[in-house]
């Protein structure tokens, strides 16, 4: 695709790597067959061909609305497009790039930065989100059962003790998920510590930056990227770690993109080019065993209700580019894993999306339970917690983590 960059952004290196991405996309339309939001509308600024024309005309110097950041705002960013795309457009760093751009020329609505900002401020807090957690679940057996299905139950952990092992991984434990669901984190450490691996844990748990990132607070998001880093690199070196990990697919999206974010940063492109190299998904470091190994890591058999659906959230499938990994694993511990339909479209999850798109994420929700539900499984199991609580919030299905079947 030709273009024709205006001046005022000749000097952005990011609008450099814009322009070569832009460059790289030949309009050929294989990613609209999989884009979630082009088959729920019908728009083509409402798929990834009509957003890229819309971000090329933005940094070609044209007239940028609100209606051109509505449609950007509609991209799930599930990246299931790029899986498709044969030309190999890095599309969700153009959408990046193209986000900021406008959010810097476009004011949005009072609503949207209440909204935006409250997310951020609520569910990066130490205090407030704990405190309403336990209140819901206090009060879930009185709640409307569409309500009470969107609070997770609190749980208990497996018994564990940790032993010590040569091999080490830096498992962090986010933000949130250890206060929704701690007992995939026990998981995690009770399959690993079978591998022979023991994992080390930051003191303190904070977000990856995705949350403030999503939300359009870069520099709020940067900031929490290099407090991360400064945090990890000393762990990293103390224990000689071998991977970091995170059971939230989610999340580990984020970090593979630190190196992305801060290439630019002369004090933290180095070290942030390491953090994202080092990362490891769960299922590649329990892959890397020998059959064995892994046998013994998974090695609770399955209980008489053994037809389970997976569902892969887009971050494993298409942004991690991890596809039949886990079902594997999930065979070999004795369950029937059910194939069903449009498994590779995205459930509307979404990190906030769910939050800031709600009409759009109750559809594809809804969709993703309607080809689920035909091959009616006794679990659904999932590799992210976001969508694991929001396939919850519409099935009395139980959904759970895939490593929670392993203790």
């Amino acid at each position: 695709m030709q273009t024709n960059i205006s001046e005022q952004f000749l000097d952005n290196p990011d609008i450099n790597d814009a322009e070569t991405i832009l460059r790289s996309c030949v309009h050929c339309g294989f990613c609209t067959a999989t884009c979630p939001t082009y088959q729920l509308l019908g728009d083509e600024l409402d798929g990834p061909r009509g957003r890229i024309y819309l971000i090329k005309q933005v940094l070609e110097g044209n007239e940028i609305s609100r209606k051109t950041q509505s449609h950007l705002d509609r991209c799930l960013t599930c990246r299931a497009c790029e899986s498709t795309c044969p030309s190999g457009v890095r599309y969700s760093q153009l959408l990046n790039i193209g986000r900021e751009v406008i959010n810097e020329q476009v004011s949005r609505t009072i609503f949207q930065r209440l909204q935006h900002y409250g997310l951020r401020k609520f569910l990066l807090s130490d205090h407030l989100f704990p405190l309403l957690l336990k209140t819901g679940q206090r009060l879930k057996p009185l709640l409307p059962a569409n309500i009470s299905r969107s609070i997770p139950e609190k749980q208990q952990q497996a018994p564990f003790t940790a032993s010590e092992h040569q091999r080490k991984v830096l498992l962090i434990p986010g933000c949130v998920q250890s206060e929704l669901k701690p007992r995939i984190d026990n998981a995690a450490r009770i399959v690993f510590d079978r591998l022979g691996i023991e994992c080390v844990e930051p003191t303190t748990s904070k977000c990856c930056g995705s949350l403030s990132h999503h939300l359009n607070a870069k520099e709020e998001a940067l900031t929490i990227i290099k407090s991360n880093i400064d945090s990890w690199l000393p762990l990293i070196e103390q224990h000689q770690i071998e991977a970091i990990c995170m059971t939230a697919s989610g999340c580990g999206v984020a970090i593979k993109e630190y190196a992305q974010l801060l290439a630019y940063d002369s004090t933290y492109a180095d070290k942030a080019k390491h953090i994202s190299e080092l990362y490891k998904d769960p299922a590649e470091i329990i892959a890397m065993g020998s059959h064995a190994e892994r046998k013994s890591a998974t090695e609770k058999l399955a209980s008489q209700s053994s037809n389970i659906a997976f569902h892969p959230p887009c971050t494993l499938q298409h942004g991690l580019q991890l596809k039949e990994v886990i079902e594997p694993f999930l065979s070999q511990c004795g369950y029937n894993v059910l194939p069903f339909k449009d498994k590779h479209l995205c459930c509307g999850s979404a990190g906030t999306y769910s939050i800031t798109q709600k009409a759009l994420s109750q559809q594809l929700l809804s969709n993703k339970l309607d080809n689920i539900n035909a091959i009616t499984p006794d679990i659904i199991v999932t590799s992210n917690i976001g969508c694991q609580l929001h396939i919850q919030s519409a099935t009395d299905t139980p959904v759970k983590h895939w490593l929670e079947l392993f203790i």
